[in-house]
C-alpha cells in the first residue's frame, strides 16, 4: 500500500495540485499531508492533528458503486476519529475561495481525542 501512496503522491491529478495550493497557508498549522496511508487507505490529503480528511473526487466516484465504497470507506475513517471532507474537481478548481472556506470549517470541527496510532 505504501508503494500506491508514494505512486499517487509523483502523479498528482491537476485538482489535487490546485487544491495544495489553496491549503498552502494551513499545511504547516495542521500538518498536512499528501496521499496519506491509513489502515487499508490511501487518502487524497490528512491532517492527523485536526482528524481531518480531505477527498478530491473525479467523476469517477459519481457512478456505478463508487458512491456506496465511498461511504463504507469514510464510515470507517470516522470509526477511528476522522472526518472527511469530499470536494468534487470541479469545485477545486473553479471555486478555490469557496474549497478554502470549506476548509476552513472543517478545521473547526470537534477535536476531543488524538487519532489512534494506526492511522497515523
Amino acid at each position: 500500500m505504501s508503494q500506491l501512496a508514494r505512486k499517487l503522491r509523483k502523479n498528482p491529478t491537476p485538482a489535487e495540485v490546485r487544491f495544495w495550493k489553496i491549503i498552502a497557508s494551513l499545511r504547516s498549522q495542521y500538518h498536512f499531508r499528501k496521499q496519506v496511508q491509513m489502515g487499508p487507505y490511501v487518502v487524497d490529503f490528512a491532517s492527523h492533528a485536526a482528524r481531518l480528511v480531505v477527498e478530491i473526487d473525479g467523476e469517477t466516484h459519481f457512478v456505478g458503486d463508487a458512491p456506496h465504497k465511498d461511504a463504507t470507506r469514510d464510515a470507517a475513517l470516522a470509526a477511528h476519529g476522522y472526518r472527511v471532507l469530499r470536494i468534487p474537481n470541479d469545485e477545486v478548481m473553479r471555486n478555490p475561495d469557496g474549497v478554502f472556506r470549506a476548509v476552513i470549517l472543517a478545521l473547526k470541527g470537534p477535536v476531543d481525542q488524538a487519532p489512534p496510532p494506526q492511522f497515523r
